[in-house]
Formats: structure tokens, C-alpha cells, sequence
């Protein structure tokens, strides 16, 4: 252990607190509303018709409903794709709510971000353990050639298609171990795991992100870095179960826990 990766540890440790309580970080999330549960076109507490039409939602609202587009007062019908940025920059607004388009496995929704939720008002911090070099170890990454999708359990109570590239290998606690690990677009791992502190002393799931293999497969996994998924912080947040295989029989008090 260096002073250099306990400040970069500690450094990390903030940003994170400071992302996850931002204005519209995750603890602003107050629903996500599914729209073939609304089959009237009305959501809770939304203003306007919101109605799924193959490849877009179709919004239609009037300038008295109080929403913007784009920045600008409302009045009409318009469709819309899903938001793939943060959710201060979605389209539509209401005040100061942001309302997110969404679609998973098919399914349209739409997100109500409010920067005055209770969860952001009550956030205290996040419990974290402090760096130890003994959860950090050299990865290997083995893609598998082909895309596997495999169907899980999500928070919310409905099973999910879960993209998986390929296994990660590594060994802690002097035994060799793996997970089954999402490529991201930009190359970097992203592995939803439990242990045998899950449920227990940490949140009952986590979330690992390597950095993107090298040439070689190479790799760090660092679980000093492990991370509460978005549903530690409010229940309106779809989160994966572990995929099969990525529950690990050892106690990994390393990273983030719980909240404070």
C-alpha cells in the first residue's frame, strides 16, 4: 500500500458522494413508470398522454401542462427515443424535474427525476471500507467470441436479458476465482456480483468496473473500488441480479457497503 493509492482511493470515494447526491444523480429518482402499465397514457404525478409507438414514445401535451422541450413551453405532439445521456440534459422537463425516456428489453418507461426527493434530503454518505491492497488483484479477460444473453432476476421483480462478453479471471484470498462480465462500449468490464458479506454487513448486490483489457486480456480488479448499484439508493432504479456463477464464496469487505 502507497500514499498515492490511498489519496487516489479517498479522491474516488468523494467524487462518488458528490456524483450520486447531485441534483439529478440516482438519489433523485422519485419512479419509474412503465407505460404498458398505464395503458390510459397518463402517469403518475407526469403532466401530458405518453403512449408507446414502436420505435419511440409519442408525447402529447399542451403549453398548460407546464412541460418543456428542449428548453422551451410545450404544445403538441412530438416523438421521442430514449435519453442515452445523464439526466440533467433529457429532453423533457417539468420545473425542475427531468423526465427520462427509457426502454429495456422492449419496454418503454419514463423516469421522474426530482433534485427536491426525500432520498437526496435524507443522504448522509456512503459506508465504504478504506483501501487495502489485499482486495486488489491482476485480471485476466477472456471474451467469449460471441454474444451471450442470459435471463435474470431484477430488483423489481421481473426477469431481464442480461448481455454477458466474456469471463474475468483473478485470483483473492489465495484462491483462483471468476465472473462472467458486460463489455462496455468504450471497452471497460462491468460485473454485477455478490459475496459473503452480501446481505449482510454490505447491500445484497454490487457492481464491479474494471478498466479495459489490454492487448494481453490484462487487467485490474480492484474491489476497493466496488460500487452500491443505482437500487442501494432508491427502489425505483431496474438492477440486475448476479448472473449465475458470480457469487463468490468469500467475504469481500472492500469498498462500497451501505449507506450511512
Amino acid at each position: 500500500m502507497t500514499p498515492d493509492s490511498v489519496d487516489a482511493w479517498q479522491q474516488w470515494h468523494e467524487r462518488r458522494a458528490a456524483s450520486v447526491s447531485a441534483p439529478y444523480g440516482p438519489l433523485a429518482l422519485t419512479g419509474t413508470h412503465w407505460l404498458e402499465d398505464y395503458p390510459e397514457r397518463r402517469l403518475p404525478d407526469i403532466p401530458g398522454a405518453w403512449a408507446a409507438d414502436g420505435d419511440e414514445v409519442v408525447l402529447t401535451a399542451a403549453e398548460a401542462d407546464g412541460l418543456t422541450l428542449d428548453g422551451r413551453p410545450f404544445d403538441g405532439a412530438v416523438g421521442l427515443v430514449a435519453d442515452s445521456g445523464p439526466a440533467s440534459g433529457a429532453r423533457v422537463a417539468y420545473g425542475e424535474r427531468r423526465l427520462v425516456v427509457l426502454r429495456r428489453d422492449g419496454a418503454w418507461g419514463v423516469r421522474d427525476f426530482d433534485p427536491a426527493s426525500e432520498a437526496r434530503r435524507a443522504f448522509r454518505g456512503i459506508e465504504a471500507t478504506p483501501y487495502d491492497p489485499r482486495w486488489s488483484a491482476q485480471g485476466h479477460f477472456t471474451p467469449y467470441g460471441e454474444d451471450r444473453t442470459v435471463r435474470v432476476d431484477n430488483v423489481d421483480g421481473r426477469r431481464r436479458g442480461l448481455g454477458l462478453g466474456g469471463e474475468l479471471a483473478f485470483a483473492l484470498d489465495g484462491q483462483e476465482r471468476t465472473l462472467q462480465v458486460t463489455v462496455e462500449g468504450d471497452g471497460s468490464l462491468w460485473a454485477v456480483f455478490a459475496d459473503a458479506t452480501s446481505g449482510d454487513s454490505s447491500y445484497r448486490f454490487r457492481f464491479l468496473r474494471p478498466a479495459a483489457p489490454d492487448a494481453d486480456g490484462r487487467t485490474t480488479v480492484d474491489f476497493n473500488r466496488a460500487l452500491l448499484p443505482p437500487c442501494a439508493f432508491v427502489d425505483h432504479f431496474v438492477c440486475p441480479f448476479p448472473p449465475p456463477g458470480n457469487t463468490l464464496a468469500v467475504a469481500i469487505p472492500a469498498g462500497e457497503r451501505t449507506l450511512r
